[in-house]
């Protein structure tokens, strides 16, 4: 449980610190784009800038980051039990950050110390003299490191913001913030520049520039050569200290009794007790193991069935990972790999896919793990589209269909379904997988109709170019279904399955029996308010089913476009 509490600690300091960190960047790559605008704007951006950062309450949350943020990062890459297996971004963000201290440091010494030790005016004037002027390399340097900051801030920001279900609505537009500031603010640096050396051909600006300066004389560049060597001393000696803990917890693990954990593939790794997480290990041996979050404890797709002598051994789940568990409804005996680090022989079985979307750890709303619903299940089909396809150009049979397809897929989206999937010429639609079963066949009914009141529609605007009329038929049916993620790779989409799904789709099929538009099962009738006598014009009847012994009650409409239900009132007004 105490490593457990110290990952939680862990990673909300290390967030927390680097949103800090991540913030100062905004504001300083903000306040050089200022220089598009004038090198006034730049001094002027630089009084609140500093206003901010060194104020007691920033210069603490600033400094208090810069120690932190690297050293637990740091810390953490020494006490892992290997280093194999970790994807491409987690080294390229590791050596983006080493890089910034120890290039952050002259200018960071050469501003804000000067300016408190030596009451140097450090203003915009003067750090664009020396480093775009006096010292190109240095002003190359320091903007290098802005941005080597920026892509390892971004890097970061990324794998945090990714795991939010608001995420994919506005990754286009923070994708474009990420690439513009750094540009701007390039540019404002530039620009900057530029002015600054036509100001100074101006000998009454040089004069007063240098009058207000306070230039402390020789002590400056003492002052920094000093500093910087001190500075550079110390992160070393943090490093080397680092360095020799990783040797002295390589050198504890070591007396350590070793045990074994196996995979459903028959590999096996062996490991030292309590050193390594499940995830961690299956990285060692290169098992393709889920990990949307990078293995934080907070997407949940690591999650791994745990069986063998050790499970019984492992730690109760801390309070964020129960809470994770608790999201997706997790059965017993399910653990996130992230978090476990066994002290017994284990079993573990991965419950998701290696290449599972970040998508599936949205809130409650995931199904990824599987989970049983009665839902409601609509299909839809066009009838004798083969034959009617035959005669028609391949051109005319693509538009055809996509114009059906998109008549359909607004009608479901209108009425609050979800469009599963396409078959051919047909239709499967979800409803009710949030809301419960009487919700999804009220609004399974009012998609029926949409879907019959747009297929008219689409017939009146291709009877005059084409020459035909499209007919349909829909089958609705309410029942218990399993809903998960199901596919593989990019093909991985939430579905349904079971017995109801078969149903809906045979009562589709049994609208040809009929000579009718819409078939729907008594079930979905009761529930969706058809049986209360306020909604003539359905006839009832039963109908035997392949692979049913007993005859099916239903209830079938001529038209799917007639007026069928009350609209809930959370429901998007249909159009009569």
């Amino acid at each position: 449980m105490a490593g457990s509490r110290w990952e939680d600690v862990y990673s909300r300091v290390k967030l927390g610190s680097g949103l800090v960190l991540y913030s100062y960047l905004i504001l300083h790559l903000s306040n050089h784009a200022l220089g598009l605008i004038s090198l006034q704007a730049m001094e002027d951006g630089a009084v609140l800038f500093k206003a901010v950062w060194r104020s007691w309450p920033g210069t603490i949350l600033l400094y208090g980051a810069i120690v932190l943020h690297p050293l637990l990062a740091l810390s953490n890459w020494v006490r892992r039990g290997h280093y194999r297996g970790i994807p491409w971004q987690g080294w390229t963000q590791l050596l983006l950050g080493l890089c910034v201290p120890p290039l952050i440091a002259e200018h960071a010494l050469g501003t804000r110390a000067a300016h408190a030790v030596l009451g140097l005016n450090d203003s915009y004037a003067y750090v664009l003299i020396v480093q775009f002027v006096q010292e190109p390399l240095i002003g190359l340097r320091s903007n290098l490191v802005i941005l080597i900051a920026w892509f390892h801030g971004c890097i970061g920001v990324y794998y945090w913001l990714r795991l939010k279900p608001f995420f994919e609505r506005l990754w286009p537009f923070l994708f474009g913030a990420a690439l513009l500031l750094p540009m701007l603010a390039m540019l404002g640096y530039l620009s900057g520049g530029r002015q600054v050396m036509l100001l100074m051909r101006d000998p009454a600006w040089l004069a007063q520039f240098r009058a207000g300066l306070n230039w402390p004389g020789d002590v400056a560049y003492s002052f920094g050569t000093t500093v910087d060597m001190i500075a550079y001393q110390v992160m070393a000696g943090i490093l080397g200290c680092l360095l020799l803990a990783r040797g002295l917890i390589a050198l504890r693990h070591r007396r350590r009794a070793g045990v074994v954990i196996t995979w459903p593939d028959g590999r096996r790794f062996r490991t030292l007790a309590g050193s390594m997480s499940v995830l961690e290990a299956s990285r060692a041996i290169g098992y393709p193991h889920a990990s949307v979050c990078g293995g934080q404890g907070r997407c949940s797709t690591c999650r791994v069935r745990i069986t063998g002598p050790g499970a019984t051994s492992l730690p109760p789940p801390d309070t964020a990972e129960q809470k994770v568990l608790d999201r997706i409804m997790a059965s017993p005996g399910v653990r996130l790999a992230c978090q476990i680090r066994p002290r017994e022989d284990i079993s573990v079985m991965p419950l998701l896919p290696a290449g599972v979307p970040p998508k599936a750890v949205y809130g409650a709303a995931s199904h990824a793990q599987g989970a049983e619903r009665r839902i409601a299940i609509l299909f839809a089909d066009l009838r004798g589209f083969t034959k009617l396809s035959e005669s028609r150009l391949p051109y005319d049979v693509v538009f055809l269909l996509n114009q059906y397809f998109k008549t359909m897929g607004e009608a479901v989206e209108a009425a609050g379904g979800r469009l599963d999937k396409f078959i051919g010429d047909g239709v499967m639609a979800l409803f009710g997988i949030e809301e419960g079963p009487d919700a999804g066949c009220r609004r399974a009914l009012d998609a029926a109709r949409r879907m019959g009141a747009g297929l008219a529609q689409l017939n009146a605007a291709l009877e005059a170019d084409l020459g035909l009329r499209l007919k349909i038929g829909i089958g609705i049916h309410c029942g218990p279904a399993i809903i998960g993620e199901m596919g593989h790779g990019g093909a991985m989409n939430l579905t349904a399955i079971g017995d109801a799904v078969n149903t809906a789709s045979r009562l589709e099929s049994a609208t040809k029996e009929f000579g009718a538009e819409l078939v729907v099962s008594e079930e979905v009738a009761l529930r969706g308010g058809l049986l209360d006598g306020a909604h003539p014009g359905w006839t009832r009847a039963t109908v035997t089913l392949r692979g049913k012994s007993e005859p099916l009650a239903v209830l079938v409409a001529e038209q799917a476009a007639m007026p069928m239900v009350t609209t809930p009132l959370d429901m998007p007004a249909a159009d009569d």
